[in-house]
């Protein structure tokens, strides 16, 4: 049993996969498309991958405002939970999101990713943040 994390944006979404003891979350890619309502292919590679890595849960970022208040973004992630319940039968989980971006900022600066090389990972640090933060604090065990 494997869970994916994803951080849904308007034009990326960044995906992290569980190990199978439920410990820890690593990021897999970022799927990128150039429209923000075009989603067939990127829920065809979301299946893919979750087909590939054996997924049997997905958690999924909710952008909330700092008072806890649903964001703008909000409603247009949980439509995306839906399309993907719906494509794939498999639990969307939501999970706030809130600072991860910041948080995977400030990996990156750890680790010298500087410039243009940032938009090519903050998508995917961000989904292995919110994956991991569920890892940490949710019930979930491995069987």
């Amino acid at each position: 049993m494997r869970i994916m994390g994803l951080d849904y944006g308007s034009k990326t979404v960044g995906v992290a996969i569980s190990d199978e003891l439920l410990l820890t979350a690593q990021g897999k890619e970022i799927v990128r498309r150039k429209e923000e309502n075009k989603l067939r292919k990127t829920l065809a590679r979301i299946e893919e991958l979750i087909g590939e890595y054996g997924v049997t849960k997905i958690v999924l970022g909710l952008p909330l405002n700092m008072d806890q208040t649903p964001s703008e973004r909000s409603q247009l992630c949980l439509e995306f939970k839906d399309k993907i319940e719906r494509r794939t039968g498999i639990p969307v989980i939501m999970w706030d999101e809130r600072l991860t971006t910041v948080e995977a900022d400030e990996i990156m600066d750890e680790a010298g990713i500087r410039g243009r090389d940032r938009k090519e990972y903050v998508d995917m640090i961000a989904a292995q943040i919110i994956l991991q933060d569920y890892l940490d604090n949710s019930k979930d065990k491995a069987e």
